[in-house]
């Protein structure tokens, strides 16, 4: 019988009580999303692309194509432990790229296609990543940042202009251990041969139905608690952190999958959807992963900007019943006018995370007549507060209660637990058998121990708990900006504002905005006299040339909105800036 996690209890309370992890011993994300299923020739993926086609795959399908890659990837020198960077849309190639990976022990790196060079070149180089798995459309960014990358010696490219003439083999010259640096191997060159398996003289062509077992690429010895995945965090009071996963993360997922889309008190059968983008633990953890767990098929699309009609009509056209959409995307779609008439939806619920859902959005859910649940979590740790109507009802304004599973606090700085309507912050335990918080950061010791307060991660974010056990969000701690659903470290972008050589100094925060949520908003120090600048053309050009620089050097979805030039920045004695004054002189 198939091994899910079960979350089938009477109650909230008998679920927070009763809930164990019994993961098994020789656990492997692979074998568990594709291989575990009684029926593998079942949809996985309904894949749809903006040129009008479309392609379906079955669990058996993906099991196949990522055996072939993984095949590949080893011939071009990946091993356990190795960082493969997967920049990639929704395209199958993204869960391909990541299957392959752990099927050999490797641990895969999730990246935006919205990063410009600076944001690709840190990540990749700090990851120490030693193939790049890269969709065409980066290319160009992709060759300026790898020359900062020592580590980097192979990018594969998906659907470039060489994919229409690929073959079912590799490039020979890929084997040869003499390769060119600077080669780029198209995706299809890369996978090996169809049949090619591990055992010796086994030149069989492979099959699209059954295949015998030793044409299967055999599975590297893993657990749950061996590293998989490096997620880089929003570099909020700094560069970027990579937390580092286990195998076991997308089980960390599955008990508040199942309560943000009510499968508290039934088997988890639907066809789910998101536009949240794959690079980051939304779209990979809310929805892709815990669905392949429960074997159940994902649609897929590579949105890029979020079209809300172009949304309603591929819910529509694939019957899509569960949908985890961003409040910012929400707002978006609450402008199509009679959505379930139009596109003939089948949804029954949605979910939505990053930040707090509103009454129109409720009301939006109502008119819809879908279920609509919100949840918190973060890169380190997610999914931790839910809500689910199964259960409780909805506080509009509240996070929801914690996760069966996941053993949440609210501490002070002791790592003491503060009483009921006090203001903590939100922290998890790390030291149980809970999957979904991260192992350590990536090459940063100090960090992970500085995130630590005993058996606590803390998360950063404050918060309150009133008596009936609800969590009531109330700042970021760590600055972070939520803009459209994305998470934008304010450092990150102060540093890019500060490559322009006309900026002197910058001070980055989020600013209220009612369709994103919040926006980013730089303040500026100039070089020049600012009475000088304000008021003038020069004003507009700087304003425009520090945006392009920051769209460019970080992603598309982190350049400041608003600019405002001033004529000094409130510091610390250190010379940090202070970001509270900032966000108080924006209020008044």
């Amino acid at each position: 019988m198939p091994w899910h996690v079960d979350l089938a209890y009477d109650s909230y309370e008998e679920a927070s009580e009763d809930f164990e992890w019994d993961v098994p011993a020789d656990y492997n994300i692979a074998r568990d999303l594709l291989r575990k299923h009684e029926n593998i020739d079942r949809t996985a993926l309904y894949q749809a692309y903006p040129d009008g086609r479309e392609e379906t795959y079955s669990f058996a399908d993906l099991d196949r194509l990522s055996d072939r890659l993984a095949r590949g990837l080893r011939d071009l020198g990946v091993s356990r432990g190795d960082r493969v960077a997967v920049i990639v849309p929704q395209k199958p190639e993204n869960p391909l790229s990541h299957l392959a990976c752990w099927k050999l022990g490797a641990i895969s790196l999730p990246l935006s296609v919205l990063f410009g060079e600076e944001g690709l070149r840190y990540r990749l180089d700090h990851s120490g990543s030693v193939v790049a798995v890269a969709d065409a459309s980066v290319r160009e960014t992709l060759a300026s940042a790898r020359e900062g990358c020592p580590a980097l010696e192979h990018v594969i490219e998906v659907g470039g202009p060489n994919a229409d003439e690929a073959g079912d083999g590799r490039d020979e010259s890929a084997n040869d251990g003499d390769h060119d640096r600077d080669e780029v191997h198209a995706f299809e060159d890369v996978l090996a041969p169809a049949g090619s398996g591990d055992s010796e003289g086994n030149d069989e062509e492979g099959r699209e139905g059954e295949r015998r077992e030793d044409e299967r690429f055999e599975i590297a010895d893993t657990d749950a608690e061996t590293p998989a995945l490096v997620l880089y965090t929003s570099g909020s009071t700094g560069p970027p952190k990579g937390a580092l996963h286990t195998h076991g993360i997308w089980l960390g997922h599955c008990p508040g999958f199942r309560m943000y889309f009510e499968f508290t008190g039934r088997a988890v059968e639907g066809v789910f959807f998101t536009p949240a983008d794959w690079a980051w633990i939304g779209g990979l953890g809310d929805v892709l992963f815990p669905a392949w767990h429960y074997g159940q098929p994902v649609v897929s699309y590579p949105m890029g900007k979020f079209d809300p009609e172009r949304a309603y009509e591929l819910m529509g056209r694939y019957d899509v019943t569960h949908a985890f959409i961003p409040p910012t995307a929400i707002r978006m779609a609450m402008g199509v006018e009679n959505p379930r008439e139009r596109y003939d939806l089948s949804l029954e619920a949605v979910s939505a995370g990053g930040e707090a859902l509103t009454p129109e959005i409720a009301g939006w859910a109502d008119d819809l007549d879908v279920a609509i649940d919100e949840f918190y979590g973060q890169t380190e740790a997610n999914l931790l507060v839910s809500n689910c109507g199964e259960w409780f009802s909805m506080r509009t304004g509240s996070m929801g209660k914690p996760v069966p599973g996941h053993e949440v606090a609210l501490i002070d700085e002791s790592g003491e637990e503060v009483p009921t309507g006090e203001v903590g912050q939100v922290a998890v335990r790390h030291d149980a058998d809970d999957p979904v918080v991260f192992a350590e950061y990536w090459r940063e010791p100090e960090t992970t121990a500085a995130a630590r307060v005993g058996e606590w991660h803390h998360t950063g974010d404050l918060a309150s708990r009133d008596e009936d056990g609800y969590v009531w969000f109330k700042a970021r701690a760590d600055d972070v900006i939520v803009t459209s659903g994305y998470r934008v470290g304010p450092g990150e972008v102060e540093g890019a504002i500060l490559e322009h050589p006309a900026v002197e100094q910058a001070g980055v925060i989020g600013v209220p905005d009612e369709t994103r949520g919040e926006i980013i908003k730089a303040f500026v120090q100039p070089v020049s006299d600012t009475d000088e600048i304000e008021g003038s053309d020069a004003a507009d050009e700087l304003r425009a040339e520090i945006e392009d620089l920051v769209r460019e050097q970080l992603a598309k979805h982190e350049y400041p909105r608003e600019i405002e030039f001033v004529e000094a920045l409130p510091q610390t004695t250190t010379g940090k800036i202070r970001r509270t004054e900032l966000r108080e002189r924006e209020r008044t």
